[in-house]
């Protein structure tokens, strides 16, 4: 009686194994069709990239930088403007006699 027994179990481990595998293509496959969706979803939320978000924010970082140091150099340049229209000497002007 042991035979008939040790044949039910191992045809019962080979149904639960191929059951087994069955449910791994089963979870590939849904894993895959997931990823696919959420990828056409993303694509179609038109989002940015976050390699292309910090390069911009680089950007802009630069461009602030650069403003500031630009700002700058006008009000200077307006201010030695003003000092020559109001006959004035500019500072420059006065340390530079022989």
């Amino acid at each position: 009686m042991s035979q008939p027994t040790n044949r039910l179990f191992d045809e019962f481990a080979k149904l639960m194994t191929d059951a087994a595998g069955t449910a791994q293509g089963v979870k590939r496959e849904a894993e895959n069709a997931f990823r696919s969706q959420m990828e056409r979803f993303l694509a179609d939320m038109d989002l940015v990239k976050r390699d292309d978000f910090d390069a911009v924010q680089e950007m802009a970082s630069r461009a602030r930088t650069e403003n500031a140091v630009l700002k700058e150099q006008v009000e200077k340049l307006e201010k030695r403007i003003d000092e020559l229209e109001n006959g004035s000497k500019p500072a420059r002007a006065t340390s530079r006699k022989k």
